[in-house]
């Protein structure tokens, strides 16, 4: 019966809606050209209980957290402008929870937007 579950659940999920679509295409392209930028992937969406980081990289000796930010319209303000205190006071709080799990490496830190 289990299998049955199963397959009623795979028809039954709702549409993703279309912002979240468009940030996982944003965040893969993002992705893909930092790498070829010669950074290495580490994690994607890591969250914690303090916030969410879109991507982490390795860029040499040095951890790189980026945020991403898609839009579908030029609009009047850039992307970045999305990222305030606020939000950067939470990726701050988030990239200290990653660097806690990894025991606080001494690594240089480095945060980037992507829009």
């Amino acid at each position: 019966m289990n299998w049955w579950i199963q397959l009623k659940a795979r028809f039954n999920r709702k549409p993703t809606p279309e912002h979240l679509r468009r940030g996982q295409l944003g965040e893969t392209a993002a992705r893909t050209r930092l790498q070829e930028q010669g950074l290495v992937f580490l994690v994607a969406n890591f969250r914690s209980g303090r916030g969410e980081i879109d991507i982490i990289m390795r860029d040499g000796q040095a951890l790189v957290f980026v945020e991403v930010k898609t839009r579908t319209s030029g609009g009047w303000t850039r992307p970045a402008a999305a990222v305030n205190a606020r939000k950067r006071r939470l990726l701050s709080r988030t990239a200290l929870a990653y660097l806690n799990l990894l025991h606080h490496p001494e690594v240089r830190l480095r945060f980037d937007i992507v829009e």
